[in-house]
């Protein structure tokens, strides 16, 4: 990251800014940094200003507590001001429910894209969400973070020996270190079901996208997006599952944020 913006609160906001053209913010999902969509963010530099950042409390950004969800769109308020005062979003997975919370809360954006935004449409999610919740907190407070990310990557339905098998590799002490960050997803999940009355409210185009090779949950919760949304549109991508391809993604944004 080679540029920095405060947030509303102080909080310093890494990110970096490349290509020409209409500003386009990317948002990681959980257990991510912006090095996560910095390669969708090369794809699409060919026609668009595309902004990817570290969301506060992971990277080279900075934190402030308490954390709230609204202190989450004022850091995109920021970013979008840094870069000219309005832009078009995209999120992926948990960063998908940040951008279309910042849409109905009437930021300058001019219109979003989302990815498998993982709203439990299915019965008994909320239960789910709930007893998910309470572990997860139970487990931060306690600073047991590989707690923390088993229960994460169980909520997410990896298998457990694939778990386990990550517990050993190498990549797991940097999950440890941003586990923290796995309340403020689960908080900008709110309650995990699909806030109606909130995508109901936004003004602006939505294009909520999907893997045909994902969980039939997960398509049907981004078609619901779709078809709460005032304007929005459903999109599915062939042979694709929660890990997107950038190569696949990458056109389909493109065409909806120039249209």
């Amino acid at each position: 990251m080679d540029k920095k913006t405060l947030s509303r609160d102080g909080t310093p906001l890494a990110y970096t800014r490349t290509g020409q053209g209409p500003a386009v913010v990317l948002v990681s999902g959980a257990m991510s940094t912006g090095a996560t969509v910095a390669p969708l963010a090369g794809l699409l530099s060919g026609g668009f200003s595309v902004v990817v950042y570290d969301r506060r409390g992971r990277g080279e950004s900075g934190d402030t507590p308490p954390y709230t969800v609204q202190r989450e769109v004022e850091d995109l308020a920021a970013l979008i001001d840094a870069v000219g005062g309005q832009a078009a979003l995209y999120g992926i997975s948990s960063g998908g429910a940040l951008v279309l919370e910042a849409a109905a809360s009437g930021l300058p954006v001019s219109k979003v894209a989302v990815y498998e935004t993982p709203f439990a449409v299915y019965e008994g999610g909320a239960e789910e969400r709930a007893e998910y919740t309470e572990r997860l907190t139970a487990a931060l407070a306690e600073d047991r973070r590989g707690d923390a990310v088993e229960l994460f990557l169980r909520l997410t339905g990896l298998a457990e020996e694939m778990i386990q098998g990550a517990r050993q590799s190498p990549m797991w002490s940097g999950m440890e270190s941003i586990a923290p960050s796995l309340a403020y997803d689960n908080a900008v999940m709110g309650d995990g079901l699909l806030p109606r009355h909130r995508l109901a409210s936004i003004p602006v185009p939505v294009l909520a996208v999907a893997g045909d090779a994902s969980p039939a949950w997960l398509r049907e919760a981004t078609q619901a997006v779709a078809e709460t949304a005032p304007e929005g549109t459903y999109r599915s991508l062939e042979g694709q599952t929660h890990m997107v391809d950038p190569q696949v993604l990458a056109p389909v944004l493109a065409e909806f944020f120039t249209r």
